[in-house]
């Protein structure tokens, strides 16, 4: 399928940035660049949004809170924000997560944790299973019904997500529904077919990818660690109902595809969807694209569905 129509147009305003010298681009320079580069959008209204400071695994993070209705029994959705573990914020994905909220009629909390080079690999998964957990413990007093959790994230927020719900495996808590995954990063081999045919062009480029991960491990021999490339996970079994969206022109398709039919073979429950016409990052443009608002969509009423 060709791309979508107003996808390319979202396209063109990029067209004329310049590629960064990948070699020697400075992260903090970049973040600064990267998370101002999109205007800030107003997303759907909250009966409550509420900045917080969660419990991270190595002292408190920010976090905010969306309540898309006034009630305390609501389910609660657990967001991590992409961003390749580099860039991303509470702000960049305000009206993603406003939707999910609207969308998934559950409590939103999306959590800031900490970021690459500065706080390398394991830092941000940690960080995350530590907010899950303190939320989960957290959830009379912050009015929503722990028991009915699920997580999400996009790209690397999604590799996230399944930490998250990894070490919740094996660590036996908090038990969690569902996992929704947005185009996710689970290899850190960049090699399959998809980085070749999709390689630059398409927001995400290859070598931006590979930036990325030089930033996030420490070092190479991590790149099989199943906590960074959990495609390379040698048993997925257990793991919660999954929800995986992939991008046809994303260069991390094929490891996103891959992974649904891994867990799949693991017995684990998965609606896979190729979002045709899109690119990585489809979620955050749907305000902007009708194929990415319908993808979005479909994937919080799953997320409803298995929180119901």
């Amino acid at each position: 399928m060709p791309l979508d129509n107003q996808l390319a147009a979202v396209l063109q305003g990029f067209a004329a940035l310049a590629e960064p010298d990948w070699a020697s681009l400075d992260a903090r320079q970049f973040r600064q660049q990267a998370d101002n580069q999109m205007p800030p959008l107003a997303g759907a209204d909250m009966a409550e949004v509420r900045e917080l400071e969660v419990d991270g695994a190595a002292g408190p993070l920010a976090a905010r809170l969306y309540r898309p209705v006034a009630r305390r029994d609501l389910p609660l959705l657990v967001f991590f924000h992409g961003g390749g573990f580099v860039i991303g914020n509470l702000d960049t994905h305000d009206s993603l997560c406003r939707t999910l909220a609207l969308e998934t009629q559950a409590v939103v909390v999306a959590v800031a944790y900490r970021l690459a080079p500065e706080a390398r690999f394991p830092a941000p998964p940690q960080d995350c299973y530590a907010a899950t957990c303190w939320l989960v413990a957290q959830a009379e007093q912050l009015g929503f019904d722990a028991s009915r959790l699920a997580v999400a994230g996009d790209s690397a927020g999604g590799n996230l997500a399944i930490a998250v719900s990894r070490l919740a495996r094996e660590r036996r808590a908090p038990l969690i529904r569902h996992q929704c995954l947005f185009y996710p990063v689970t290899d850190a081999a960049c090699d399959s077919a998809s980085y070749s045919e999709f390689a630059e062009g398409y927001l995400l480029s290859r070598a931006m990818m590979g930036w990325f991960w030089r930033q996030y491990l420490p070092s190479s021999e991590q790149v099989d660690d199943p906590l960074a490339s959990p495609l390379r996970d040698d048993n997925l079994a257990g793991l919660p109902t999954t929800t995986v969206l992939t991008a046809e022109f994303d260069p991390l398709r094929d490891e996103g595809e891959a992974f649904a039919e891994r867990l799949r073979a693991a017995g684990v429950a998965v609606r896979l969807e190729r979002c045709q016409g899109l690119v990585h990052g489809f979620a955050n443009l749907a305000p902007f694209v009708e194929a990415a608002s319908r993808a979005l969509l479909g994937a919080a009423a799953d997320v409803r569905r298995a929180l119901n």
